[in-house]
C-alpha cells in the first residue's frame, strides 16, 4: 500500500532507510526495551502513561511499523493469512468472497494479504518473505508447494473447482453442477434446444469448460441435442451476434445458458437488439447472482454461488487448522437456483 507524503525515514523509494525501534527510542528519549514494551503492550511492566504516550506519538510521527517477521519471532506466531488467487480476472464474485473472508478472519484477530499469481515468480519466495500463519488457495497448490509450506509450519487450506481424485475430501464448488442446474431449470421449463453463451477470456476456461460440460451432460441424459456454443464479449453487439447464431437454422435455441451473469447481460442486450422478447422468444439464465442481475430488464434468472457461505467455510477451516481441530463439514448450500423473469 502506498500514499502521498511519505515521512522522512519511513519506507519509501530505493535508498530510504527503514525506521527502527532505535529511531523511536531516540525520538522519545527512552530505551529500545521500553519502546518494545510499549508498542507490544507487554504485560507486567511498570511504565507511566506519559512515557507510553510519548513513545506512541514518536512512532506515529516517524511512521514506524514493526515488521511481520519481528512480530512473529516475539509472539511465536503470525497473525497473517495469505490468500493466493490464480490468474483470474477479479470480478464482483471474487471481490465479495475476499471481502467476506477478510471480515470473518478479522473477527478472529487475523489479517489477510491477497496475492494474485501472475508471472513466473515462485510462490515459495512469497511465503518465505511474509511468514504467514496460514495460506488459503482458491485452487489446489502444486504438491511441492504444499509440502514446503507444511514443513515450514504453515497451515494450508486449498479449494478445488471440481472433485479431484488426488485430493479426496477437498472443498469444491462444483462447476459441473452449475451447468447441470442451468440445464435442469431450462429443460424443466419446457425448452428442448439450448444454446450456450461462453466467455472469450482464456483465463476463465477452468470455470467455463466444466460449466458447459455440465449443460452437455444434462442434455444427453435427457435425450436432447448438444447445446450450440458461441463465445460472447461483454458488448451488446457481441450478444446480438450470439443470439443470431444460436437461433439460426431449423431448430433455433429457445433458451440460452450463459457462462456468468455478465455474459447473460450481454445476451439480454443482444436479444433486445434483435427485437426478441425475454423469456417469451428466448429464455436466458446466468451464474453468480451479481447485483446487476436483479436490476436487468427483465431480472435475470441465475445460479448463485454464495460468497458468504464459502468465506465462512474457509475462515472456519483456517481457524480449525490453527487450533488443531478437525476441519468443518463442507457446506451444502453454496449453489442455489435464483428464479426471476428471464427464465
Amino acid at each position: 500500500m502506498s500514499g502521498a507524503g511519505t515521512l522522512p525515514g519511513a519506507v519509501g523509494g530505493a535508498g530510504v532507510p527503514r525506521v527502527t525501534s532505535a529511531d523511536v527510542a531516540r525520538e522519545s528519549g527512552v530505551s529500545r526495551t521500553t519502546v518494545s514494551y510499549v508498542l507490544n503492550d507487554t504485560s507486567g511492566t511498570v511504565i507511566s502513561e506519559e512515557t507510553r504516550r510519548r513513545v506512541r506519538e514518536a512512532a506515529d510521527r516517524l511512521g514506524y511499523a514493526p515488521s511481520a517477521a519481528a512480530r512473529t519471532l516475539r509472539s511465536g506466531r503470525s497473525d497473517l493469512v495469505l490468500c493466493v488467487v490464480p490468474d483470474w480476472p477479479v470480478g464482483p464474485v471474487m471481490e465479495a468472497l475476499l471481502d467476506h473472508l477478510t471480515r470473518e478472519l478479522a473477527a478472529r484477530d487475523l489479517s489477510v494479504l491477497v496475492h494474485h499469481s501472475r508471472g513466473q515468480r515462485p510462490l515459495a519466495d512469497l511465503w518465505r518473505a511474509v511468514t504467514p500463519r496460514a495460506v488459503v488457495g482458491f485452487t489446489a497448490f502444486p504438491d511441492a508447494d504444499e509440502v514446503g509450506m507444511r514443513r515450514a509450519g504453515i497451515q494450508v487450506v486449498a479449494t478445488v473447482l471440481d472433485e479431484e481424485p488426488r485430493r479426496p475430501g477437498a472443498f469444491a464448488v462444483g462447476q459441473l453442477q452449475v451447468g447441470r442446474l442451468q440445464a435442469q431449470h431450462l429443460v424443466g421449463a419446457g425448452h428442448r434446444v439450448i444454446g450456450y453463451a461462453s466467455t472469450t477470456d482464456p483465463r476463465l476456461a477452468e470455470f467455463a469448460d466444466p460449466r458447459l460440460a455440465g449443460v452437455r451432460e444434462e442434455c444427453r441424459r435427457l435425450g436432447l441435442p448438444d447445446p450450440r456454443v458461441h463465445a460472447v464479449e461483454l458488448t451488446a453487439e457481441s450478444g446480438r451476434a450470439a443470439v443470431r447464431a444460436l437461433r439460426a437454422g431449423l431448430e433455433p435455441a429457445s433458451a440460452i445458458a450463459a457462462y456468468n451473469d455478465e455474459v447473460a447481460l450481454a445476451v439480454l442486450a443482444g436479444a433486445r437488439a434483435e427485437g426478441l422478447r425475454v423469456p417469451d422468444d428466448v429464455a436466458v439464465i446466468g451464474v453468480d447472482d451479481v447485483t446487476a442481475a436483479r436490476l436487468a430488464a427483465p431480472p435475470l434468472t441465475t445460479v448463485s454461488q454464495s460468497a458468504a457461505v464459502q468465506a465462512r467455510f474457509l475462515s472456519d477451516s483456517v481457524t480449525a487448522a490453527l487450533d488443531g481441530r478437525p476441519p468443518p463439514a463442507h457446506p451444502d448450500d453454496v449453489l442455489r437456483l435464483v428464479v426471476r423473469e428471464s427464465a
